[in-house]
């Protein structure tokens, strides 16, 4: 070839190189010119996360409401455990003594009482028949009444009692039907007539056989005292209806946002931040919200029986927004530990680097893996794959998850995980 054809030849691919590069520049002004699809993708994308994530925590709402009202041994266990808390009991007992008094007309019955009780009444008054009789005998009154509320009898009065109401908590979402639960429109109350008449059964044994003159006396013991209840058992019955349905929409929102992004990895990343932040949202609201219905009570209302009542009943409120804020935690990090980002794959390469010295500890030692060490390299993402639906179908068939299970079930995937990077043969 001649240096002529030479310098041809070369000045031909400089033309082609010329006109590939105008051709380029065409391209990218065209596309300047007009909006490229994605952009009509990603504004979708970012419309379905946010609503997913605005719906996340009115989801955990409506999960809640629905499980307090469908499950009625959840609903029993919520509700057990006040029956052993002091400050209810107190509570109760003052409920059920201002009952019993109300119904004493202590001249007359004392004047009824037969000449034989009388020294025995005497002596359970403390000698104070004469001086201070009002005060005496409230004090006993209440001494029987505390009696009974921390007794195993009131501890399954009340829970058989809330289990047979629970027919069910919609009677109290509702103020439909009848029942020892009732709600009007600024409270929720529960008749503990049963309790005032174990109570008046144990004062006619102590010696005021008077009090057996005392008629059936129904009253009720407040569990939630609010302005706002009315309006809340709106909201409460909304959410009730919706909790099948609405986190599996939120769910679906957040997934077709993520699927529509350009960049899905960091829009589930992102996704799933947001949705931890809402519904962390969410669990400081109900501490705000506990301090501020405390400090409105209305006189009467035990602050600590009514602080009791309100941290049962949000109890598993509260753990479900645990469980998701762990959730969405747990699935961003995995998202950008997996991803091709610099720190996260800093952080694979430590993580790498500590399985091989292991191993390489272990081969000094004569350690070996023999056949499992090959089959587990050719197989490597088929089994991690089947340790991540083993995870995810173990938090599905969990019954009430937490969010130390969620936890729990994650690093020991991490373990599974590093035991599979240990057996795959360099």
């Amino acid at each position: 070839m001649t240096e002529d054809s030479a310098h041809a030849d070369d000045g031909e691919n400089r033309s082609d190189d010329v006109r590939e590069l105008r051709a380029r520049v065409a391209a990218l002004e065209g596309e300047r010119a007009r909006p490229p699809r994605h952009r009509v993708r990603s504004v979708l994308a970012v419309v379905l996360i946010l609503v997913g994530c605005l719906l996340a925590p009115l989801a955990v709402v409506a999960s809640w409401a629905a499980d307090q009202v469908g499950d009625t041994d959840r609903y029993v266990s919520t509700v057990a455990p006040l029956a052993s808390n002091a400050d209810v009991q107190n509570a109760v007992a003052n409920r059920a003594t201002d009952a019993l008094m109300s119904h004493l007309d202590l001249p007359a019955l004392l004047a009824d009482a037969a000449p034989a009780d009388r020294p025995r009444l005497q002596q359970a008054l403390g000698g104070r028949i004469g001086d201070a009789l009002e005060g005496a005998v409230r004090s006993f009154v209440h001494d029987k009444a505390r009696q009974v509320a921390a007794s195993d009898a009131f501890r399954t009065v009340w829970t058989d009692a809330n289990r047979r109401i629970h027919s069910s908590l919609d009677k109290a979402l509702t103020g439909s039907g009848g029942g020892a639960v009732r709600l009007t429109d600024d409270s929720v109350t529960l008749d503990i007539g049963p309790l005032v008449d174990q109570v008046k059964q144990r004062l006619v044994a102590a010696g005021l056989t008077p009090a057996q003159h005392i008629p059936a006396v129904h009253t009720d013991f407040t569990l939630v005292r609010s302005d706002q209840v009315g309006k809340v058992k709106t909201y409460v019955r909304l959410l009730q209806l919706a909790g099948d349905w609405l986190p599996v929409l939120a769910v679906l929102l957040v997934a077709g946002g993520v699927l529509l992004a350009v960049r899905r990895r960091r829009a589930l990343v992102t996704g799933c931040l947001a949705v931890a932040v809402t519904t962390g949202l969410l669990g400081v609201g109900l501490r705000v919200f506990r301090v501020f219905y405390l400090d409105r009570l209305p006189a009467g209302v035990s602050p600590g029986a009514a602080a009791a009542v309100y941290d049962a009943l949000t109890h598993f409120l509260r753990t479900g927004v645990r469980v998701v804020v762990a959730l969405a935690v747990v699935i961003a990090l995995a998202a950008w530990l997996s991803g091709p980002g610099r720190y996260a794959g800093l952080v694979r390469g430590l993580w790498t680097s500590g399985i091989r010295a292991v191993r390489g500890t272990a081969d000094h030692a004569g350690l070996r893996t023999g056949p499992v060490g090959p089959f587990v390299r050719r197989h490597r993402t088929l089994i991690t794959w089947v340790l991540v639906a083993a995870a995810v179908v173990v938090y599905l068939l969990w019954s009430y998850p937490t969010g130390w299970v969620v936890v729990g079930i994650a690093l020991c995937l991490l373990f599974a995980l590093a035991v599979v990077e240990f057996l795959v043969t360099p």
